[in-house]
């Protein structure tokens, strides 16, 4: 069998693999930034909250994390449409992405959160600190550092699932590769470009992330400790 590679399509196609690329990576950055605050927001509900509050967060959390993706996207963007509620792919696929990478996100927080000892909750206490002071200053602080290196793979998985939202034509790295495909039937070809372009984003992403991780985090700096 002499099967011979031709990557002769970059030289037209170029252009629209860097946009589907910086697609990914807006769609990307917008779920992380609303991904993880509301998570936070969950996570805190989820430790701090009444007890309704609690058992409805970790119900939300359970749904979502045992549910695929593609059928929480689907739901928003085919489900809505059949009752007349229509969302563009876009947007369907940041508010999919936001409402699955958050539930991760809850959970890793929250475990952070209960790491940190009771007895800097006692010596908050001590210092008349309100409860949201102690949460802003002392709690949230400390849970996100101590779990930021899983937090930074958490939302590398989702930038890499960002590549199931071309099933809703989101034009994506993934869906642009679909299309290159059917014009030019290199698909062995085309799938291994695309898989360097994800391994690319991926170290950019990681890089970017520890990069922000050590300006904010100045006594994890400080120490030296590896995100």
């Amino acid at each position: 069998m002499n099967y011979e590679f031709d990557f002769s399509f970059l030289a037209t196609h170029w252009r629209d693999l860097i946009d589907g690329a910086l697609l990914t990576l807006r769609m990307s950055i917008a779920t992380i930034v609303f991904g993880f605050f509301l998570g936070v927001a969950l996570a805190v509900i989820r430790t701090q909250g009444s007890a309704f509050a609690r058992r409805a967060v970790t119900g939300y959390v359970d749904v979502i994390r045992n549910t695929p993706l593609v059928i929480q996207t689907f739901w928003l963007f085919f489900g809505l449409a059949a009752i007349q509620v229509r969302v563009p792919a876009m947007t369907a696929a940041i508010i999919a992405l936001t409402i699955n990478v958050s539930a991760y996100t809850t959970e890793i927080v929250r475990a952070g959160i209960e790491t940190i000892p009771k007895g800097q909750i006692e010596a908050a206490q001590c210092l008349a600190l309100s409860r949201w002071q102690m949460l802003r200053l002392v709690v949230l602080p400390q849970a996100v550092e101590r779990m930021y290196p899983a937090l930074i793979s958490q939302f590398v998985l989702m930038m890499l699932a960002t590549s199931i939202m071309s099933q809703i034509s989101a034009e994506e790295l993934t869906a642009i590769g679909y299309r290159i495909q059917s014009e030019t039937f290199r698909g062995f070809e085309i799938y291994i470009v695309i898989a360097l372009v994800y391994l690319v984003m991926s170290w950019l992403l990681r890089l970017a992330m520890t990069g922000v991780g050590a300006v904010a985090f100045t006594r994890r700096r400080r120490l030296k400790t590896s995100l």
